[in-house]
């Protein structure tokens, strides 16, 4: 009986300790979740910077329908650069196709590529994109395209209001959020409010 007496206490002690370890990892993840920042889409150009203005084109679309790329408009306008060889870009293109029904009211999107037309045609057809889509290897060096995919979001003036590799909607979202806080990327605006919460506990 005083066997099982003192089993009962190890084991009551075990589920003690147990627990105090898991709420202290439970306070370290709560930590490390409030200093990582958010990842953003990753800015990778030489060609173009935030705030530039963007290059203004006439491009037609696979449907023989002129489009205008980066011109003042009502709207932003966010071009994505993609391949229908990409694997990531097809991926992401359903969360693409989401964000442009949900943000429609105020920005376009046009897809962007570049190759055959045929190969395009098809992609388009399978896929039952919606969107306009250019093929055009001008439209893509005038934007300093490197890496697929690539996104860049154009303000109603003619501004770059964002750009940068996405790879996730949270990447584009980003986008999104930058313009709003009118900052060059998510990773910027979490660099201010750093310094500013630095400058505040300094202070």
């Amino acid at each position: 009986m005083s066997f099982l007496l003192a089993s009962n206490i190890v084991l009551w002690i075990a589920v003690i300790g147990l627990a105090l370890v898991n709420y202290a990892l439970l306070r370290q993840v709560g930590v490390l979740f409030e200093r990582v920042a958010p990842a953003g889409a990753l800015m990778v150009n030489r060609t173009l910077e935030v705030g530039a203005q963007a290059p203004a084109l006439e491009a037609l679309t696979l449907s023989d329908e002129r489009v205008s790329i980066g011109g003042v408009s009502s709207k932003s306008q966010l071009l994505f650069f993609m391949s229908p060889d990409c694997p990531v870009c097809n991926e992401l293109m359903p969360a693409l196709l989401s964000s442009a029904r949900a943000e429609a009211a105020w920005v376009d999107v046009v897809l962007v590529s570049d190759g055959d037309q045929q190969d395009h045609a098809g992609y388009v057809a399978r896929k039952g994109i919606p969107l306009p889509y250019v093929v055009s290897e001008l439209v893509g060096k005038s934007y300093g395209v490197s890496k697929l995919p690539y996104a860049v979001l154009v303000d109603e003036q003619q501004r770059v209001a964002s750009l940068g590799i996405v790879n996730s909607r949270e990447h584009i979202d980003s986008l999104f959020e930058a313009k709003e806080q009118g900052v060059a990327s998510i990773q910027d605006f979490m660099n201010k409010r750093t310094d500013a919460s630095y400058v505040e506990v300094k202070s």
